[in-house]
C-alpha cells in the first residue's frame, strides 16, 4: 500500500483529546485563516496570564496546532498574529521570547499588535529596536499599532471578529470537531493498517502442498477477508455527517474517506490476486493428485498388459482371452481419464497458471504413456487375433490327423489283402489326402510353441503312416495272382499198384495237392502277419479313441470354465453393481451367496488348477486318472454346491421374472436363462464319471488302468455322498444332531416287517399283508428308519422329505444275512432278538451291499472293543463270529432240533452273521401300516466246521490258543445268562 499524507495528522503522539484542558485555555488557536500565499494563521489572543503558562503547556499546544494543517501548508510557514493591545511591553517581550525559543514549525511572518497606551506603545517601539537581536527571529517581526494595519497584511475574511475580521470562530466547537475528526482519522488509520497487515500476511503465506491444506487456507483467508469487509462496511455506515464548521475540516473528512476507499480498493486488488493464486494452487494440487493416481493406474495397466502374454490353448480359450481383454479394455477407464487430465492441464496453462513449468511436463508424460498403453493394447489384441487364427489352424490340422489315423485304423486288414480291397483302400486314402491342403500345417506358421510342434509331429507321423500304407496297398493292388499252369502227368503217376500198402505214398506227388499245400502255407503266413497287423491296428484304434475321449474332456472342461466365468461376471458381479440395484426385487438383494453358492470357489479351482493339470495329460490320456486321484479332495467342494442348490432354485423361481435377470441375460446375449447355467456344476461332476468310464473302456491294458478304475470309484463315491447327503438334509422330526451319528454310509428305501418278543411269546404288530415302507439311513453309529413323503411343487421343492420314525444304536445291533430263504431279505435285530426287523431290499445286489456295509460297521466296533479289552486277543473272533448263525425257535418247537436250510448251508453267503447288544425298542403304536408275519421270522440254520448242527440257545465262544491255532475255536452250549448273547473267554 502506498503511504498516505493524511496519516501525518495522526503521526504526532498528541491529539486534541490528550491536551483538551490546555487547548481550552485558548492562549493560542488555529482559526483556519490563511495568508495570501496560503500560510496558516495562528492567533495569540489577549491572555493576561500568558506568563503563567508552563513550558509543557505552551509546547504541547503549539506542537498540536502546527501539526493540524497539511504538510504542503506547513512547508510555506505559519503567520503568527499576537494580540497584546491591552498588555505591556513585558508581555510582548515574553511572548516573542517563548515563540523564538520553542515554536515547533516554520515561521513566515510575526505580526504583533503592540500595546495601545501611549507609554507602553512608546516603550515598545524603543525597546523593540534595541532588543531586536535578542529574539533571534529568522523571520520579520512587525509591530502594528492597530487592526487596520493588520488588514494590510492579512485579508479581513481570514481574521476573526476580535481582530476586525469577518471569520466566525468558536473555540469550543473547534476542539469538539478536532476530537471527532481525529477519532475518525484514527479509525481510518487503524483500518488501513489492518488491511495492510493482512495484506502482508497474505503475501508472506507459503502455498501448501496438499489439497486439504490448500482448501483450508483458502477458506480461512476468505472468511477473514469477509469479516474485515463487514467491519469496514459497518464503520462507513456509522460515520457522522460531514463537518460544516470548517471547510478544511470538511475537506479533511472527505480526504480521509477517499483515503480509506483507496486503501480498500488496493486491498481488494491484492486480495483478488491472492485469491486467484490460492485457487490456482488448489487446482494444481488437484491436478497433481489426479496425475499421481492416473500414473499409478497407467503403470498397473501397462504391467498387466505386458504380463498378458497368454494366447490360449484352444480357439475357444483364445476367444475367451480376447473377450476378457476387450472387457478389461472397456472396464479400464484410465486412458479416458488420462486424456481428460491432460486436457485439463492444457486448460490451466492457457489460463496463465503460475505453475506452467510444472504442469506442462506432466501433460506431455500423460499423453506419451497413454499412447504407449494404447499401442500395447492394440498389439495384444492383434496378437490374440493371430493366435486365434493359429489355434483354428491347429484344431483343423489336429482333427485332420485324428481323422486320418482313425481312417487307417478303420481299414480292415483282411479286406486289404485282396486286389479289389487294396484298390478301394488306396482310393480312400488318396481321396483323404486330396483334402490335406487346407488342413495341413505349413512351414510359414511353424513356431517354437510346444503345441504347434506336437501337432506338426503328429501330422508328420500320420503322413509317414499314410505313405507306408499307400506303398503296401499299391503293392497289394499291383500284385497279380499267378495262374497255375496245367501239366500233363505221366500215366504211371496216377496208377496205383495193387501191391502197394495203404500208407505208401506215390513217387510223384499230386500237383493239386502241392498247390493246396502252398495255399495252406501261404494262408498260414498271411494269418500270422494279419494277426500281428490286427494287434497293432487295434492298439492304434484304442489310442485314437482315448485321444477322442481326452479331447472331449479338455474341450468340455474349457467350455465349462468359460461358462462359470460368464455367469460370475454377468450375473454375480452385477448384483454388486449400484447401477443395477434398482432392478433387483427385495427378496433378491444381498442373496448372492444363496443364489450362486460356492460357484466362485469351483471356478477358481478349475481355472487355476484342474484344467491346467488335465492339459498335462494331453499326450498320455490313459494316465489322466492320476489327476483325478490327486484332486479328489478338492472335488468335494461340489457337495457344498449341491447342498445349497435347493435354496438357490427356490430363490430363482421366486425372482426369475425380475428385470435384473432379463437385463443381465440381454447383455450376455444368452438364449438360456440363469437356471440352466446354475445347473452346470451338477452336470459337470456327473459328466466326469461317464468320461472316466469311456477312458477306462479303451485303456484296460494300459499302465493307468488301475488309476482310472480308482478314480472312477472315487468319483462315484463323491456322487453317492452328494446324493446321500441330499436325502439326509430332507429328514424331519429327528431330535438331535445328525452329525453326531457319524458319517452317512448308505441310504435307500426298503420294505420292513417288525416283530417283538415278550417273554416266550412272539407279538406281531398288525396282521396286515402290507409291509411298512421305510427309508433307511445307515450311519457309523446309528440306523435311522424314516417314512418317505412326496412333496408337491416344482424342481427341488418336489423332492421327497423323510419323517423320522425310529433309530437303532449300531453298538446294539445284530444281523442275519438270510431270512425265510428269500435272497432279498435280511434281518436286523437287537435285545437278544426281542426286536427283529425283517428288511426286504429291491434287489439281491442291494441287499448284499447293505449287509456288507453293516458287517464293516460291526467289525469296526468289535475291533475297537478288542482294543479296550486288555489281555484278550479278539482277532480270531472277528474271523469266526460271522460264521455263527443266530437261531430263534417258537414256543411250540422248543424241544425240536434245529434243522438247517439246505440252500442256506450250501452257500457261504447264506449263513447268518451278527450279534447284538441292548437296544431301543420300537413303539408298535407308532406305526399303523405295518405287518407281522405269521411265520417264523427266522428259520435259517448253520453248521460248524465239523458239520455239527447247532441248536437254539446262548453260546460261549472259547478260543483255546494252547491246543490249537487261531482258527480252531470250540463252541459250547451255555445256558447261563451273560451280559451279551455271546461271550469271549481265552
Amino acid at each position: 500500500f502506498r503511504p498516505d499524507e493524511i496519516m501525518q495528522l495522526d503521526s504526532s503522539p498528541l491529539c486534541a483529546a490528550d491536551i483538551t484542558p490546555d487547548l481550552k485555555r485558548q492562549f493560542a488557536f488555529l482559526s483556519g485563516g490563511r495568508g495570501d500565499d496560503g500560510s496558516p494563521i495562528i492567533v495569540f489572543p489577549e491572555f493576561p496570564t500568558f506568563g503563567e503558562i508552563t513550558d509543557r503547556e505552551f509546547h504541547n499546544v503549539l506542537t498540536y496546532l502546527t501539526s493540524v494543517p497539511s504538510l504542503s501548508s506547513t512547508d510555506v510557514g505559519f503567520i503568527l498574529v499576537i494580540d497584546r493591545r491591552q498588555d505591556r511591553w513585558a508581555a510582548v517581550k515574553g511572548t516573542l521570547l517563548r515563540i523564538a525559543g520553542s515554536f515547533p514549525g516554520n515561521l513566515q511572518l510575526v505580526l504583533v499588535l503592540r500595546p495601545t497606551t501611549l507609554l507602553q506603545r512608546t516603550l515598545s517601539d524603543i525597546l523593540f529596536k534595541f532588543n531586536k537581536d535578542e529574539f533571534k527571529m529568522k523571520v520579520p517581526v512587525i509591530m502594528l499599532s492597530s487592526v487596520t494595519e493588520l488588514h494590510s497584511y492579512i485579508d479581513r475574511t481570514q481574521l476573526t471578529q476580535e481582530l476586525g475580521g469577518t471569520q466566525e470562530y468558536c473555540h469550543e466547537k473547534w476542539i469538539s470537531h478536532r476530537t471527532a475528526i481525529e477519532g475518525f482519522a484514527l479509525m481510518v488509520k487503524t483500518t488501513a493498517q489492518t488491511l495492510q497487515s493482512f495484506g502482508m500476511e497474505l503475501a508472506e503465506t507459503e502455498l501448501p502442498n496438499e489439497i486439504q491444506a490448500t482448501t483450508s487456507l483458502l477458506s480461512k483467508h476468505t472468511d477473514k477477508k469477509d469479516k474485515m469487509k463487514v467491519t469496514i462496511y459497518l464503520f462507513l455506515n456509522n460515520l457522522p455527517q460531514p463537518l460544516v464548521f470548517s471547510i478544511s475540516l470538511s475537506l479533511l473528512h472527505f480526504r480521509l474517506l477517499s483515503q480509506l476507499d483507496e486503501t480498500e480498493r488496493a486491498f481488494d486488488e491484492f486480495w483478488l490476486r491472492h485469491q486467484t493464486k490460492l485457487e490456482q494452487c488448489l487446482q494444481l494440487r488437484h491436478f497433481e493428485h489426479n496425475y499421481r493416481e492416473v500414473r499409478v493406474l497407467l503403470d498397473q495397466v501397462f504391467e498387466k498388459l505386458v504380463a498378458f502374454s497368454e494366447v490360449g490353448i484352444s480357439p475357444a480359450h483364445a476367444d475367451h482371452i480376447f473377450c476378457e481383454l476387450t472387457s478389461y479394455e472397456k472396464r479400464v477407464c484410465v486412458l479416458d481419464r488420462a486424456s481428460l487430465l491432460a486436457n485439463e492441464g492444457d486448460g490451466l496453462i492457457q489460463n496463465s497458471h503460475y505453475a506452467e513449468d510444472s504442469i506442462k511436463p506432466k501433460c506431455s508424460e500423460l499423453k506419451s504413456v497413454s499412447e504407449n498403453v494404447s499401442s500395447i493394447l492394440r498389439a495384444k489384441k492383434d496378437h490374440l487375433l493371430k493366435a486365434m487364427e493359429l489355434h483354428h489352424c491347429l484344431e483343423r490340422a489336429s482333427k485332420w490327423v485324428d481323422d486320418g489315423i482313425y481312417l487307417l485304423a478303420s481299414q480292415p486288414v483282411d479286406k486289404c489283402l485282396s486286389h479289389d480291397g487294396a484298390e478301394l483302400a488306396l482310393q480312400e486314402l488318396e481321396r483323404y489326402l486330396d483334402n490335406a491342403g487346407q488342413n495341413q500345417l505349413t512351414d510359414t506358421i511353424i513356431s517354437s510353441d510346444d503345441q504347434v510342434e506336437k501337432v506338426f509331429q503328429k501330422q508328420m507321423s500320420m503322413q509317414d503312416m499314410f505313405d507306408k500304407r499307400r506303398v503296401s496297398l499299391k503293392k497289394l493292388a499291383a500284385k497279380q495272382t499267378r495262374p497255375v499252369q496245367p501239366v500233363a502227368p505221366r500215366p504211371e503217376a496216377f496208377i496205383k499198384s495193387p501191391l502197394s500198402s495203404p500208407g505208401e505214398s506215390p513217387t510223384h506227388p499230386d500237383p493239386d495237392h502241392l498247390l493246396t499245400q502252398c495255399k495252406v502255407h501261404s494262408d498260414s503266413s498271411k494269418d500270422r502277419n494279419s494277426r500281428h497287423a490286427s494287434l497293432s491296428e487295434e492298439e492304434e484304434n484304442l489310442a485314437v479313441l482315448r485321444r477322442h475321449v481326452m479331447n472331449e474332456l479338455l474341450e468340455t472342461e474349457r467350455a465349462y470354465v468359460e461358462e462359470l466365468l460368464c455367469v460370475l461376471q454377468g450375473y454375480a458381479s452385477e448384483m454388486d453393481n449400484p447401477a443395477m440395484v434398482h432392478l433387483m426385487p427385495a427378496p433378491l438383494q444381498n442373496k448372492k451367496e444363496v443364489l450362486f453358492g460356492n460357484m466362485a470357489e469351483i471356478y477358481h479351482f478349475h481355472k487355476r488348477t484342474f484344467l491346467r493339470e488335465l492339459e498335462q495329460y494331453t499326450d498320455c490320456p490313459e494316465l489322466v486318472g492320476r489327476c483325478f486321484l490327486q484332486r479328489m479332495t478338492d472335488l468335494q467342494i461340489y457337495e457344498k454346491y449341491c447342498h445349497n442348490k435347493p435354496r438357490s432354485e427356490s430363490l430363482w423361481r421366486q425372482c426369475s421374472d425380475c428385470a435384473f435377470f432379463q437385463e443381465c441375460q440381454k447383455k450376455l446375449e444368452h438364449k438360456l436363462g440363469l437356471d440352466s447355467y446354475l445347473l452346470k456344476p451338477v452336470q459337470r461332476i456327473t459328466k466326469y464319471q461317464l468320461l472316466l468310464k469311456e477312458m477306462l473302456k479303451y485303456s484296460k491294458t494300459c499302465e493307468g488302468a488301475v488309476d482310472l478304475q480308482e478314480a472312477l470309484t472315487s468319483i462315484l463315491g463323491i456322487l453317492k455322498g452328494v446324493n446321500d447327503s441330499m436325502h439326509l438334509i430332507a429328514i424331519t422330526g429327528f431330535e438331535g444332531n445328525l452329525s453326531d451319528l457319524g458319517k452317512l454310509l448308505m441310504q435307500g428305501s426298503f420294505s420292513v416287517w417288525t416283530e417283538h418278543k415278550k417273554g416266550h411269546a412272539k407279538v406281531k404288530d398288525l396282521a396286515r399283508f402290507k409291509p411298512m415302507q421305510r427309508h433307511l439311513f445307515l450311519h457309523e453309529k446309528a440306523l435311522l428308519f424314516c417314512k418317505r413323503r412326496e412333496e408337491n411343487g416344482e424342481g427341488y421343492e418336489k423332492a421327497p422329505s423323510y419323517s423320522f420314525k425310529h433309530s437303532l444304536n449300531m453298538s446294539a445291533v445284530g444281523i442275519t444275512e438270510n431270512a425265510k430263504g428269500d435272497n432279498k431279505k435280511f434281518e436286523i435285530w437287537c435285545n437278544s432278538r426281542e426286536e427283529v426287523y425283517i428288511v426286504q431290499a429291491p434287489t439281491a445286489d442291494v441287499k448284499t451291499t447293505w449287509v456288507n456295509e453293516i458287517r464293516k460297521v460291526l467289525t469296526t466296533q468289535l475291533e475297537a472293543c478288542r482294543g479296550t479289552e486288555k489281555g484278550f486277543n479278539l482277532e480270531p473272533i472277528s474271523k469266526f463270529i460271522f460264521h455263527l448263525v443266530a437261531f430263534k425257535k417258537t414256543e411250540e418247537k422248543k424241544a425240536e432240533s434245529c434243522s438247517p436250510d439246505v440252500n442256506s448251508s450250501s452257500s457261504p453267503k447264506a449263513t447268518g452273521k451278527g450279534w447284538n447288544k441292548t437296544s431301543l425298542s420300537l413303539d408298535a403304536s407308532e406305526e399303523q401300516d405295518g405287518y407281522s408275519s405269521a411265520e417264523d421270522p427266522l428259520n435259517s440254520d448253520a453248521e460248524d466246521d465239523n458239520g455239527i448242527k447247532l441248536c437254539a440257545g446262548r453260546y460261549t465262544v472259547k478260543a483255546d490258543f494252547e491246543k490249537g491255532g487261531a482258527d480252531e475255536l470250540s463252541v459250547k452250549k451255555n445256558i447261563s445268562t451273560c451280559p451279551f448273547p455271546w461271550s469271549l473267554s481265552v
